[in-house]
């Protein structure tokens, strides 16, 4: 018999690697503390703080304290909320009912429509008022929600400060250091990323890898909150991280214009391609310097004067270099700085994160409508375990209305719930009620606390299964002083879980979230909002926050199924974005001669015309993208230079137009309307 799996090196405790180790130790020691403090303080239910400890287990510092002040703040407005529906609506159970499904509902919305630490401390703030509100429906004394609400708190406290405790005892790889190597990473696969986009040919990996950098630079927008709680350093300097990561997404915008400049520009010099080469290795030294740049970029200098486009792609490649250089010295600056010094750029916004607001208004109504459907179902059948039921219901449906996936995550959850039911019952019936003495009850916990949290990181595939199951089994084990060891509530508890969950997901499967498609429309009809509001006078965003929107909405997107509508997603954002570029340059772009101003005015008008809320008019866009390459052609045997610089603008703004242009293959012509597509 094959007995190699027994052998050390295949076992969970000899594959671990020394981080995984210490995050295994770090939080199964923070949740057997916290068990045993909820001992000391005689909590009712103190294996609430060993699941509020296995909640904020995180791999870093920062995502510790980010994850916990959201966690406390949101169980303090659930039970804030708690005390208000179960104090005021208990006597009548339809008033309860409609109370608490609205509650839920508006934490649904909310969490769902905002992102980090307010979505986080939302979504606790919904399903604590719902765990605590439910469990006081056979409660008559007031005071009696008062000190179940007082306890509820206490537990979360505990276990989080608790596993606050033994990161500092323990601690993790610094934030400061993820997010420094991260930067300088990214700045390395800007270079590989221009060299991939700088091609004459088109492939699917172009535009994967696009998607790929605009993802890990919002990524790296959490990974700077998480410094920011962490770092006292870097929360000084936070103004520079904001500044760098809208730098990097500003390079990104650049290759991508280069590029269609590049697929559009007929007559390229014949040393252009080993010119961009030779620039991007220089790039990759860290000490070089504008002289040595400006040496590269003189070998592909434009002589002709009336050769505006050669020209201006001239100055969008030196803008690239000079970007790119004075990211890098930043970044330089950044890693040098000491705690004393306090870096100070130009001041920034922080990254947009800006979400679909029907899509969180209509997860709000699902959670809704299935508490009340819930409630209804329970006042009907005055079920002893509906408390259950409902708790877990509402905590799949805040919690997984923001997730890619809820179908697959309720389904997790329910593997999660079943296995849990098998499990603790037969440790609890087997073995816990021979043991009378708390240390040997954790001498058997930890271990198997160690190995599950072990296996959650071996297992990448399977983490969100095994975290399920380490969160929610100290509601299944339900440790408690006195102990109580009740066959028939045990199983009638668990059941009740398990129907909780299969109502979150009948919820789901009737109310499907949007459909990648139907999402990917949405997000470009506000694009085409976005970008009208560029072409005002006064737009509502400057250039930065336009961009950070821009990226964010196509980012909300990087894991759909549905390639088609992240293809259009991505080439409705980058033409808008290259657009809106030349616009605020436009803007910017100034001379003493009058019609040449007119001429600008005319160029920003045209856009106004082809651009509108429904779509693109093609009839208007054809004869603008006419207008435009007269207007250069005019502007380039102009005698001024300014007038020859505009031309360039106008060329590339013609470029960015030109990839609305691009043929509709069958499957999306039968699928999208003339004005989107």
């Amino acid at each position: 018999m094959n007995m190699s799996f027994l052998e050390w090196h295949r076992t969970p405790w000899g594959k671990a690697s020394g981080g995984q180790w210490r995050y295994a130790l770090r939080n199964s020691l923070a949740m057997c503390l916290a068990l045993w403090i909820a001992f000391v303080l005689q909590l009712d239910e103190p294996y609430w703080a060993l699941t509020s400890a296995a909640v904020v287990s995180f791999p870093t510092v920062g995502g510790v304290i980010s994850k916990s002040i959201g966690r406390i703040f949101g169980s303090l407005m659930g039970a804030m909320a708690s005390l208000i529906i179960a104090g005021h609506c208990l006597s009548d159970p339809w008033l309860f009912t409609l109370s608490i499904a609205f509650w839920l509902g508006f934490c649904t919305y909310i969490s769902n429509h905002y992102q980090n630490n307010v979505s986080y401390a939302f979504a606790l703030a919904g399903y604590t008022a719902a765990i605590i509100a439910f469990s006081t429906v056979n409660v008559t004394d007031t005071l009696e929600i008062f000190d179940i609400a007082q306890a509820r708190v206490c537990e979360v406290i505990t276990g989080i400060l608790c596993g606050g405790l033994m990161m500092m005892i323990l601690p993790s790889t610094s934030d400061g250091e993820t997010l420094l190597i991260s930067l300088r990473r990214m700045q390395l696969r800007l270079l590989e990323h221009a060299a991939m986009l700088w091609q004459p040919e088109i492939s699917l990996r172009m535009r994967t890898s696009h998607e790929g950098v605009i993802g890990q630079i919002l990524t790296m927008n959490v990974l700077r909150i998480q410094a920011f709680w962490s770092h006292y350093r870097l929360r000084r300097q936070n103004n520079i991280l904001n500044y760098m990561l809208h730098q990097q997404l500003r390079i990104t915008s650049v290759i991508s214009s280069l590029r269609r400049m590049l697929l559009n520009w007929p007559d390229q010099p014949a040393n252009l391609a080993p010119v961009l080469d030779q620039l991007l290795k220089e790039l990759h030294n860290p000490d070089t310097d504008k002289y040595r740049l400006a040496h590269i970029l003189q070998l592909i200098a434009p002589h002709d004067p009336a050769d505006y486009r050669h020209r201006a792609f001239f100055l969008r490649l030196r803008h690239f270099c000079w970007l790119y250089l004075r990211c890098s010295r930043w970044l330089q600056r950044l890693e040098s700085a000491t705690p004393a010094y306090e870096i100070k750029p130009s001041r920034v916004t922080a990254l947009a994160r800006h979400t679909d607001s029907y899509e969180a208004a209509y997860n709000g109504l699902r959670t809704f409508l299935s508490i009340l459907i819930g409630c209804a179902f329970w006042i009907g059948t005055q079920w002893d375990s509906g408390s259950s039921a409902l708790t877990m219901t509402a905590i799949s449906c805040v919690l997984y209305s923001s997730t890619p996936s809820p179908t697959k995550s309720v389904a997790n959850l329910l593997k999660a719930v079943s296995l849990l039911s098998v499990f603790c019952f037969l440790i609890k019936f087997g073995l816990m009620i021979q043991i009378d003495d708390f240390w040997l009850f954790c001498a058997f916990l930890f271990p198997v606390l160690v190995t599950m949290q072990m296996i959650k990181l071996q297992h990448p595939p399977y983490a969100p299964l095994w975290g399920q199951l380490i969160v929610f089994m100290g509601s299944f084990l339900t440790v408690t002083n006195p102990p109580s060891y009740d066959y028939q509530s045990f199983i009638n508890d668990s059941i009740s879980k398990i129907v909780g969950v299969l109502l979150a997901g009948l919820a789901f499967q009737l109310l499907r979230p949007s459909s990648d498609k139907r999402k990917s429309r949405r997000i470009i009809r506000a694009l085409r909002r976005d970008f009208i509001d560029q072409l005002s006078r006064k737009p509502q965003q400057n250039e930065s926050q336009f961009e950070s929107r821009i990226y964010h909405r196509i980012s909300q997107l990087n894991q759909s199924q549905d390639q088609e509508a992240r293809t259009w997603l991505l080439r409705w954002g980058v033409v808008l974005l290259n657009c809106s570029h030349i616009i605020w340059q436009l803007r910017e772009w100034q001379t003493r001669s009058d019609p040449l101003s007119a001429v600008r005015d005319v160029c920003i008008h045209c856009l106004k015309g082809i651009m509108t809320e429904k779509g693109v008019q093609h009839s208007s866009l054809d004869a603008t993208l006419q207008e435009l390459q007269r207007m250069s052609n005019v502007l380039a045997q102009h005698p001024e230079q300014a007038a020859r610089d505009l031309a360039g603008l106008i060329w590339r703004l013609y470029c960015s137009l030109q990839q609305l242009k691009q043929a509709i293959s069958p499957p999306e012509a039968a699928t999208m309307t003339p004005a989107t597509s």
